[in-house]
């Protein structure tokens, strides 16, 4: 797979235009002027820089990590280093709006260097672009166009420092419509909440708990199709527990059921439920119930 270490050898290899600095492209097309278009197609690649697109793609899969991007107009795309990329020529580009790319390095020495670390919509799978409204649209083209005016200046002693302000404050109002678009998706998070507890219930029907342990919160949601911080995100934002405690409340509920049987000790209802330590699953179980699972028994056992 190729890698590409600078941000010029990756624009040599997608046939874009070289940037005008070694770390930093900003392309913003509106009115009558127009985005160059990559080549149409590639095999998997990766590179070290970020990206944050808008309106670039319209129809067409790309791979982004392990899922596929499904763009549609007024979506904004953040790519982050080292993942993998993809795409045939099933895929049309859009010639109007914004692509900014910036090495990792670019950021070396600033506070965003720590703050885009927090931000999770750069780890989203790719099916969970952000759609931004018109008037959200409206608040974002002045940053960019701002962005790609110093771009354009001659470099002086200022222009990477607001350069990089003006880049997170489109972060932060990026972050702002994502937790809009949250909320508006209280369907598509329920949704994700049924799909992660019938996940859990074909793992436990098959016997896999007790064969291969408790699943992580990762290999539940490479199942769902969705990345390990989309779903808590996600999960969190609208039940307020997150993926870790949806999980301990399922492995819960199903110990109280098998408790209620007479012939399982403690320790078998713990390895029966994937606890490698019946002493982690009685201090859980506690944690979550206020009372001991032995004692559990003995309150509700049948008479």
């Amino acid at each position: 797979m190729k890698h590409f270490k600078t941000l010029s050898a990756y624009f040599d290899y997608m046939r874009l235009p070289r940037p005008e600095h070694p770390m930093l492209s900003v392309m913003f097309a509106t009115g009558d002027s127009t985005l160059p278009c990559p080549r149409q197609s590639s095999p998997p690649i990766t590179h070290d820089c970020y990206t944050i697109s808008f309106k670039k793609i319209v129809t067409g899969d790309l791979n982004y990590g392990r899922t596929k991007y499904d763009f549609t107009n007024g979506a904004m795309v953040f790519m982050a280093p080292r993942q993998v990329l993809q795409w045939d020529n099933s895929v049309v580009f859009e010639q109007k709006g914004f692509s900014i790319n910036f090495h990792e390095d670019f950021l070396k020495g600033t506070e965003l260097a720590h703050q885009i670390k927090k931000y999770g919509f750069f780890s989203y799978s790719a099916n969970e672009a952000l759609h931004l409204s018109p008037k959200e649209e409206s608040q974002i083209e002045p940053i960019v166009k701002n962005i790609e005016i110093e771009y354009h200046n001659n470099q002086d002693a200022f222009s990477k420092e607001i350069i990089i302000s003006q880049l997170s404050t489109l972060l932060k109002y990026a972050n702002r419509f994502y937790e809009r678009q949250f909320i508006n998706r209280k369907e598509l998070s329920n949704d994700l909440l049924e799909q992660f507890n019938q996940q859990l219930d074909t793992y436990f029907e098959s016997g896999l708990l007790e064969e291969k342990g408790i699943p992580s919160i990762e290999q539940i949601a490479h199942k769902m199709l969705v990345s390990q911080r989309y779903l808590s995100d996600t999960l969190k934002k609208e039940t307020g527990k997150t993926t870790t405690e949806h999980l301990h409340l399922y492995l819960i509920d199903e110990a109280k059921n098998i408790l209620l049987k007479p012939n399982k000790s403690i320790a078998e209802v713990a390895y029966e439920l994937g606890f490698e330590y019946p002493q982690y699953f009685s201090r859980l179980f506690k944690k979550k119930e206020g009372i001991s699972p032995t004692e559990y028994r003995e309150k509700y056992k049948m008479n």
